[in-house]
């Protein structure tokens, strides 16, 4: 049988190309081409040319060689800020023996770039432990590693360092990607933190964002589940000679497949891969709750995960600004009740400590020399400025001389490595024993005490409970016809006459007649503020009142805005207000009955929401879309909605949607753009990331609020509690489904979706350019009603990653309602960090 040529130039070909994928080293005659891989002598890890999730743009990066992974696990990208935009790439050894990466009209995008380069008898090796190295041959030793440059990422055996005289300048840190499809420089890095113990931290840009608590030669004290002595664990290394300082990721099982990740959104995830369930599983990341957010609860201020609110002053301490943490707004802080005495010099009482336990220990500590915890002790008292002290296991004496910031209850079961002593007026501990007799003091000692005083505060408690609720009720029916009267010449002394002309002022004994006297049955649903009742005035006409709950937050201040805002605007797809009341501490709001209620209501009901077509859907999307174009640009003011939600959207009798709820509307300037507020209001789920965590709001931020909606209609589910046991908001979901191109499971099952398919997936395209991280980044109200009419949705642009947040799981459905009273436990961790 003849054999052809070309099979044999093929064979060899075949063979080429074997030899290529499986070398281990990179020499100045073998290199790397795209689309080429190599692998480590054991395979664990290969280097090669990738794109990430919805980019063309290629890039040298290197990841576990995993066969069943879904996943490719990058850790370190050589060329992160400056890609490759076609599929030219080349890594080779250069003349000079660098190794260097070119692209196909031989432009060097990226190099090791090693001065004193001998010769290019150069050769790079990646090894098992995922250390790409560029080793001499003359000397054998290695002149480069990535391991000194890394990315996003913490692989076993790798360390991150700081040199304390050059500070930032000569230190190994990681730094973010900037976004799940762009692993340029992020915003946010993480490295060591500069003080006499070691502490891990990561920025936002210069400021803190989160830090691990000091080492105590074991673990880090705010990282108490990840020891030394478990399987993987830190090693601190200090090179006194060189005045260095390592924190070394070690494992003692070397099969483990495991690594540290900083995420674009700024949270220190760590995974590893299970073999049992086949997939890569997170063991432990930084962000655990919002609690975690460095400076949460401002000075002196305690943060709690499991707590409602999670902010409260440490005990002898006070808020700072109570209206701030009366609205969620917790950064002030606290300030202390009563001065510290210091008392030798003032001949008072000496200060006492108080113990907290369980507890991740405030910045900013100093070391002293102690023989004991009672000497620490000793050694804070003497010093007037020293306001904490902690005697950790294997730190030894802590003590505080500046603010206690960035205190958070790590656990309630008081273990030992976490308790902090606070320093405090003896007046605030011990005023209570000091009017008591010898025999009490005695007393204090036994046990009979605790049960003794319950009882005696327990007929104390309820003798005055009586004597006062009968005092109150007697003084509120002496006071309720002066305050009625007082109330209502107050809120007609603030109304415009001219301005509210149209607007009627209504008595509130005639609302309680048109609401069945509030009752239940007439209850249309619970807002932000408080309840909406159905009424009927005496003419018959249908109204809905909205009665301010006094634990709302909505003080009169926001009442007048929605006043006067709705009073100004006339819009079909603004629900229209037709009179407000006023008297002693009630406040109501009367609009025109929506005879289909809130949109949330229709959509997130299983049993009505069958009624909302797509059709329906899509006309629903429009009509929230002109009366937000109103609002931004077609009235004669530019009003900033803050709080747009499903709850906030009314559907009259023909399903039209009207915006509602302008409670927390802020009215522009015709040529101001933003603004900000230290008093962020809103709703969990449904803001912006500027506005929640830097209380900057724009047009962008009803934006993002929108483009929320957008996902709800599509999906007919909520932001706040969609698949709940994944720990997953509906924005994460949508954009994994988008990066999966199977952008159809995110669609409403009880939608009819064939005929109207690509009319969908657009407004789910629309819904994440809605959502996108940074505002410059999202459309316009008026670019958005353009691509609404776009057919083709190849002609819209690609969306990029969403602002993503963390979520702490909640039982309710309702996402929670910042800028009232009470506060409830958020799905979102969306804060104001204070930095150092």
């Amino acid at each position: 049988m003849e054999i052809s040529p070309m099979f044999f130039v093929l064979f060899i070909c075949c063979l080429s190309l074997k030899f290529v994928s499986a070398t281990t080293n990179i020499t100045a005659t073998k290199f790397l081409k795209d689309p080429g891989t190599l692998l480590s002598s054991n395979s664990i890890f290969k280097i090669g040319f990738f794109s990430p999730t919805n980019s063309t743009n290629r890039y040298v990066g290197i990841w576990y060689n995993i066969e069943k992974s879904v996943t490719m696990e990058i850790v370190w990208v050589a060329n992160r800020n400056n890609p490759i935009k076609d599929s030219s790439g080349v890594l080779k050894i250069s003349e000079d023996g660098n190794l260097q990466l070119s692209n196909g009209q031989n432009i060097i995008i990226w190099s090791s770039n090693v001065s004193h380069q001998a010769n290019s008898s150069s050769v790079a090796q990646l090894k098992d432990t995922g250390n790409l190295v560029l080793i001499s041959s003359v000397s054998g030793m290695i002149t480069w590693q990535s391991f000194e440059h890394l990315t996003n990422s913490l692989l076993p055996h790798t360390r991150i360092s700081i040199d304390k005289d050059s500070m930032k300048e000569n230190s190994i840190q990681l730094r973010s990607w900037k976004s799940a499809s762009d692993p340029s420089n992020g915003r946010f890095t993480s490295g060591i933190i500069p003080q006499t113990l070691p502490e891990i931290g990561t920025w936002n840009g210069d400021k803190l964002y989160w830090r691990s608590g000091p080492w105590n030669g074991n673990l880090f004290l705010g990282m108490p589940n990840l020891s030394a002595e478990a399987s993987f664990g830190f090693r601190i290394i200090k090179n006194d000679l060189e005045d260095t300082l390592e924190v070394l990721f070690s494992v003692s099982d070397e099969s483990l497949l495991i690594y540290f990740v900083l995420n674009s959104d700024g949270n220190v995830v760590l995974k590893n891969w299970d073999n049992d369930i086949q997939k890569w599983k997170i063991w432990g990341q930084s962000f655990t709750s919002e609690c975690a957010f460095y400076g949460k609860c401002g000075p002196y201020g305690s943060c709690d995960p499991k707590g409602l609110p999670v902010c409260s002053c440490l005990k002898g301490f006070e808020p700072n600004r109570f209206n701030e943490w009366s609205h969620g707004n917790w950064t002030s802080g606290c300030v202390r009740r009563t001065p510290l005495q210091c008392g030798k010099n003032t001949g008072g009482k000496v200060d006492r400590f108080l113990m907290l336990k369980g507890i991740k220990v405030p910045d900013y500590a100093e070391f002293v020399l102690a023989n004991d915890q009672d000497d620490c002790r000793r050694k804070c008292l003497d010093i007037c400025s020293c306001l904490a002290y902690a005697y950790p296991k294997g730190i030894g004496c802590m003590i505080w001389n500046k603010s206690l910031i960035d205190l958070q209850q790590l656990s309630h079961d008081g273990s030992e490595f976490s308790h902090l002593f606070i320093r405090l007026a003896h007046s605030e501990l011990g005023h209570h024993f000091n009017q008591f007799s010898p025999f009490l003091m005695v007393l204090c000692e036994t046990r009979n005490l605790i049960l003794i005083i319950s009882v005696i505060v327990i007929m104390v408690t309820a003798t005055f409970s009586v004597f006062g609720y009968y005092l109150w009720r007697w003084m509120c029916q002496r006071h309720d016809k002066k305050s009625s009267t007082k109330e209502t010449k107050s809120i007609a002394s603030r109304v415009d006459p001219v301005e509210f002309k149209d607007l009627a002022l209504l008595k509130f004994n005639k609302l309680e007649v048109a609401t069945n006297n509030f009752s239940n049955i007439n209850k249309l649903g619970e807002g932000g503020f408080g309840p909406v009742y159905k009424g009927k005035l005496e003419d018959g006409q249908d109204i809905a009142v909205k009665r301010l709950s006094r634990s709302s937050g909505q003080g009169l201040q926001e009442f007048m805005t929605e006043v006067l805002v709705i009073s100004k605007l006339q819009h079909n797809n603004l629900v229209k207000l037709l009179g407000c009341c006023v008297e002693g501490e009630e406040k109501l709001l009367v609009y025109e009955y929506m005879p289909n209620r809130s949109l949330d209501a229709v959509l997130f009901d299983p049993n009505h929401r069958k009624q909302l077509d797509w059709r329906t859907r899509f006309s629903i999307i429009n009509g929230i879309c002109r009366g937000l174009l109103y609002l931004h640009r077609d009235s004669r003011l530019k009003i900033i909605h803050r709080d747009l939600k499903a709850s906030n959207i009314f559907l009259d009798e023909e399903l039209n949607p009207k915006i509602s709820d302008f409670g927390t509307a802020r009215i522009f300037g015709t040529k101001q753009d933003q603004a900000n507020t230290v008093r962020v209001v809103g709703t969990y789920g449904y803001m912006s990331p500027e506005y929640a965590m830097e209380g900057c709001f724009s047009e962008k931020s009803d934006v993002f609020s929108l483009g929320v909606l957008l996902l709800e209609i599509v999906s007919g589910r909520r932001n706040s509690s969609f698949l709940e046991n994944e720990s997953l908001s509906l924005l994460t979901y949508a954009w994994k489904l988008w990066n999966e191109n199977i952008m159809l499971s995110l669609i409403d099952p009880t939608i009819s979706y064939q005929s109207f398919q690509g009319e969908i997936l657009k407004c789910i395209q629309l819904g994440l350019l809605c959502v996108q991280e940074f505002p410059e980044d999202r459309p316009s109200i008026s670019a958005l009603i353009s691509m609404l009419d776009v057919h083709d949705i190849t002609d819209l642009p690609r969306p990029k990653q969403p602002g993503f947040t963390l979520r702490q799981v909640n039982s309710t459905d309702e996402s929670p309602q910042i800028g009232g009273e009470h506060c409830t436990v958020n799905h979102l961790s969306l804060t104001v960090v204070s930095g150092r």
